[in-house]
């Protein structure tokens, strides 16, 4: 067998579902995490300069957030390694073996190893789903923040008067109801949107917000893939006692 030969026969049994679906993954999980921490970052200096100016009103948000950076730390290490090993199952049971090796065999921790990765797949998709959604809230604490900007500016295509326009951190439950200012209205308001901190955090969550929406598509894309694997492990395996 030559060696341009032996290589197509590989490529055309290759895990071509788990190979997209880990380089989404990882580019998911990479822009979540880097966008996210940055964007929490930007949040803690925003509330600082603007919203208050007492640091027992926002101490707990800050804790808050150091805490969540820290998992996302962990969060990132812990899918760059579980996609690595979904990769490697998806090549485990690849039909470039059954084609290079002959008759397809498997042992019954084999097919168990396959029905782990399913059951904890689909779990981490339940999670990660939460995840999705939690996401999605700072995005749309800070495009209302930004539409109330844009009504500021153009106050010919609204009837309340500018003054009356006001981002409030305390209707978030970003800050408590005894903190001052808690927010910030009119011109003030206008002056904010249009520093760069408010720009680039705002952008930042949107990009965390679709490396989160990534990530989902890539772990249900892990699930089809690891259940495929699976049937295909139990239906065409001859297992054997390990």
């Amino acid at each position: 067998m030559g060696l341009l030969e032996c290589c197509a026969r590989c490529l055309i049994g290759a895990p071509f579902a788990s190979l997209v679906a880990t380089g989404l993954c990882f580019f998911g999980v990479a822009l979540f995490c880097g966008c996210g921490h940055e964007a929490l970052t930007g949040t803690e200096q925003l509330i600082e300069t603007y919203f208050s100016k007492n640091y027992q009103d926002y101490e707990y948000l800050i804790n808050v957030i150091h805490a969540f950076q820290y998992v996302i730390y962990g969060t990132a290490s812990f899918f760059f390694l579980y996609g690595a090993l979904l990769l490697a199952e998806g090549f485990y049971t690849t039909g470039a073996v059954r084609q290079i090796f002959g008759d397809y065999k498997t042992t019954i921790c084999g097919r168990g190893l396959s029905a782990t990765f399913v059951g904890i797949t689909y779990v981490l998709t339940i999670v990660w789903l939460l995840v999705f959604a939690c996401s999605a809230v700072p995005v749309y604490i800070y495009f209302n923040t930004w539409t109330t900007c844009q009504s500021i500016a153009n106050p010919s295509k609204t009837s309340a008067s500018i003054g009356t326009l006001c981002a409030d951190a305390r209707m978030y439950g970003v800050l408590p109801w005894n903190a001052f200012p808690g927010k910030v209205c009119g011109s003030n308001l206008l002056s904010i949107c249009k520093t760069s901190e408010f720009q680039m955090t705002f952008h930042l969550f949107i990009a965390a917000f679709v490396g989160a929406a990534a990530t989902l598509v890539s772990l249900l894309t892990f699930i089809i893939a690891a259940t495929y694997n699976f049937a295909v492990l139990k239906l065409m395996g001859r297992g054997t006692k390990f």
